[in-house]
């Protein structure tokens, strides 16, 4: 059933549609990577890194509904159920216990890259199908870009 008709071709919108299911999934769980690392987080900087890590959950949860709203009105359905982002995420998993600041400053650098890397392709790949969506994703990717380099700063 396709309640919502969209403006883009059907090829557009398969990858269109792709693109922004993708970014869904890296954003759901980079929300969850980083509060789960948020929760664990322990040593000399914890306080520093623990609100950090909820700067990372904010961007992540804000862009998710965005680009879940973005693929709802073109006539894709956002899909952010949990087994749906386990099977297709591309984030490593966060160990299990206690982490220490220096390694939840490397999950996140990591995490990130991985998520800014995807996010570059999609980017690339809604050059011509979709502009607007390919702007969403360009805002997106220099917050995580700015994430990025501010965890990148704190191994230095």
């Amino acid at each position: 059933m396709s309640v919502v008709k969209s403006t883009l071709s059907e090829s557009d919108l398969k990858v269109v549609g792709a693109a922004l299911q993708g970014a869904l999934v890296d954003l759901v769980d980079l929300s969850l990577v980083a509060k789960q690392v948020h929760w664990n987080v322990v040593g000399p900087r914890f306080r520093s890194v623990h609100l950090q890590l909820d700067d990372v959950v904010v961007t992540a949860r804000q862009h998710s509904d965005t680009v879940a709203e973005r693929a709802s009105a073109v006539g894709v359905n956002p899909d952010g159920r949990s087994g749906t982002v386990a099977k297709e995420t591309a984030i490593a998993s966060v160990p299990e216990g206690w982490i220490k600041d220096t390694d939840a400053v490397r999950i996140l650098v990591d995490a990130l890259g991985v998520v800014i890397g995807r996010m570059r392709e999609r980017i690339e790949a809604t050059d011509e199908p979709d502009p607007v969506t390919q702007d969403l994703l360009i805002a997106l990717t220099a917050e995580l870009e700015k994430h990025a380099w501010m965890f990148q700063a704190e191994s230095a």
